[in-house]
C-alpha cells in the first residue's frame, strides 16, 4: 500500500507470476495467476496496482483442452494490437500444458473483445513471453524436458506473427547449476527480457517455486548477435536476485520489468514468500527500483523487507 510519497511491499497480495506492461497511454496493465480465468488490471500508478480497475477478460469453456490451470498470463502490445499469452492444460499432467494466445484490436484492452487465436505449437511447457529484435518477433518459453534431473528449460523460436511459431525450437539454458535444482526439481522457467546498453538480458527463474531458494538467473547477449544461436548467450554462474533471510523475503522469482511513469527509473516486479516454509498460495507481488553496474549489467540488489518504506516511482 502507498502512504504519501512512499509505499510498502507487497503491493498486491496474494498475486503470483506478476506481469506489468507500461503502455504509451500512460497506464500500467497488470496480470497475475488467478487460476480458472484471466483478470486484467489497469492502473495509472505502479505502486497502487491493487487499486486499479479490474476486469475478467477471459473465462475458458468448461472442460476444454485448455480450460484448467491458467497460469502466468502476460499482456503485450505487438504490431498495434493487444495479445495475451498464458499457460493452460486439460486438468491432467504436464504433457497437456501449452501456451495459448488471445487477441484484442481495441485501443483499450479492457474494452472490445478478446478472441482465441489458438495454442502455440511448442513442446509441452509454460511461461511464454515475446521479444522483438530488429523487427523480428521471437517467442521464449519454459519447455519440459528429460534432463539428468527432470524439469524445464528455456527455449526460443521465431514467430511469423504474434500467434504463430516458425522453424526450430532452440534450447538456451537448462538447469545444470546446483542453485537451479533446489526444492526437489531442476527448473529454468519464467523468461523475461530486458534490453539495454547494447545488450539483451534474459532473466529467468530457477529451482521450484515452492522452494525458499527460488531465484533469478541471467543470460546476456550482444544486441547485434543472433538470439537463435545458443553461443550468442553468456550464462551467469550465480543468481542475480535471490532470497534475503535478513529481510525475511524468500522465493524471489517469476518477474517482469517496467519503468516509472516518467521513464527515468527501472523497476523489477516479482513475487516472493514471507517465510521459508510459507505456502505457495501466499506468493505476493512486490516491486523494487534497480540500477546498473559500471559494466552495463543490471544490479537488482537485495529484496527489500516488507516493513521498509520505499519512495514511489518517479512521476507518481
Amino acid at each position: 500500500m502507498a502512504h504519501g510519497a512512499t509505499f510498502y511491499n507487497p503491493i498486491v497480495e496474494p498475486a503470483a507470476d506478476p506481469w506489468v506492461w507500461r503502455h504509451t497511454d500512460g497506464f500500467y496493465y497488470f496480470m497475475h495467476t488467478v487460476g480458472g480465468r484471466l483478470e486484467l488490471t489497469k492502473s495509472a500508478r505502479l505502486s497502487r496496482l491493487a487499486d486499479g480497475e479490474k476486469k475478467t477478460i477471459w473465462t475458458p469453456e468448461p472442460e476444454g483442452p485448455y480450460s484448467h490451470n491458467l497460469w502466468a498470463p502476460e499482456i503485450h502490445h505487438l504490431e498495434g494490437t493487444w495479445y495475451i499469452y498464458y499457460t493452460a492444460n486439460d486438468g491432467g499432467g504436464d504433457e497437456s500444458r501449452r501456451i495459448c494466445v488471445l487477441e484484442n484490436t481495441s485501443a483499450d484492452p479492457l474494452e472490445g473483445e478478446w478472441t482465441w487465436k489458438g495454442a502455440l505449437k511448442t513442446r509441452p511447457g509454460l511461461d511464454g513471453t515475446v521479444m522483438k529484435l530488429r523487427d523480428q518477433l521471437y517467442f521464449l518459453y519454459a519447455g519440459y524436458g528429460h534432463f539428468p534431473d527432470y524439469g524445464s528449460a528455456i527455449y526460443i523460436s521465431r514467430m511469423s506473427n504474434p500467434w504463430t511459431l516458425t522453424g526450430e525450437h532452440v534450447l538456451l539454458t537448462a538447469p545444470t547449476l546446483e542453485w537451479e535444482k533446489q526444492g526437489g526439481m531442476a527448473i529454468n522457467e519464467g523468461p523475461a527480457i530486458l534490453h539495454r546498453n547494447g545488450r539483451i538480458f534474459l532473466i529467468y527463474s530457477a529451482s521450484t517455486t515452492w522452494s525458499e531458494d527460488y531465484a533469478l538467473g541471467m543470460l546476456t547477449m550482444n544486441e547485434g548477435d543472433d538470439p537463435m544461436n545458443p553461443n550468442s548467450w553468456n550464462k551467469s554462474m550465480e543468481p542475480v536476485f535471490r532470497k534475503s533471510p535478513e529481510n525475511r523475503i524468500y522465493a524471489t522469482g517469476h518477474n517482469s520489468f517496467t519503468q516509472s511513469p516518467d521513464g527515468t527509473e527501472d523497476w523489477i516486479v516479482y513475487h516472493a514468500l514471507p517465510a521459508p516454509d510459507a505456502k505457495v498460495s501466499l506468493r505476493s507481488t512486490r516491486i523494487q527500483k534497480f540500477g546498473w553496474k559500471p559494466d552495463g549489467t543490471p544490479d537488482f540488489g537485495v529484496p527489500a523487507s516488507d516493513g521498509a518504506a520505499q519512495p514511489v516511482p518517479s512521476g507518481e
